[in-house]
């Protein structure tokens, strides 16, 4: 058994989503005068790898301390799209329900740099529709958003259906022809999101 970390690291240059808070890390114990560590931080709930709860864009949508546990792990799909998210190649992939399918555009890579955010690829309205109706669990992808267009339609397609959204994922290129679980565990907030530590359970 393997274990691959697909979440990437939240420290102060963590980079963040264009008008999202920035994250902020102060001592509050420091082991030389205090005998301990501690520490406040502040941060949004939707930086680095993070979970999406329906509450983010769905008006009367659940938090995630409403999603049973079971939402968040299961049976793992990466599916490579650098070419693009294609409706016929994402059905010839041969998703089941009650998977997590992954989405490896290859941009994990580019996490620190300004393209990241500029230059990203989004899945049609249709491959949502697609992935809803295959009553998947979640969807991830190693890019800052699953939209990349006004009114966010690709999230409210997702989580309307009760597909969680994973975003921020890194190291999906680990995972290309292998068998796994993902866990995708976030903070049990009553909120929309929340940072998550996720991880894949290669078999």
């Amino acid at each position: 058994m393997q274990i691959i970390d697909l979440s990437v690291v939240i420290n102060e240059q963590t980079p963040v989503y264009p008008g999202d808070p920035a994250t902020k890390i102060v001592p509050a114990g420091v082991f030389a005068k205090d005998g301990w560590n501690d520490h406040y931080i502040s941060f949004g709930t939707h930086v680095g790898t993070h979970v999406d709860a329906p509450m983010h864009m769905i008006e009367d949508g659940k938090g995630l301390n409403q999603i049973p546990l079971e939402q968040f792990t299961g049976p793992g799909r990466c599916i490579k799209v650098n070419g693009g998210f294609d409706l016929e190649t994402i059905r010839q992939a041969g998703i089941q329900e009650g998977e997590i399918v992954l989405f490896d555009t290859g941009l994990g890579a580019k996490y620190h740099e300004q393209v990241y955010f500029e230059d990203y690829p989004a899945m049609s309205e249709e491959v949502a529709k697609y992935l809803v109706g295959q009553k998947v669990k979640m969807v991830g992808f190693d890019t800052c958003s699953a939209d990349n267009q006004e009114g966010f339609p690709i999230h409210k397609i997702l989580l309307g259906g009760d597909v969680l959204i994973i975003e921020n994922l890194t190291n999906l290129n680990l995972l290309a022809d292998k068998a796994f679980k993902v866990y995708a565990l976030p903070l049990n907030l009553e909120i929309d999101g929340s940072p998550s530590r996720v991880i894949a359970e290669v078999s």
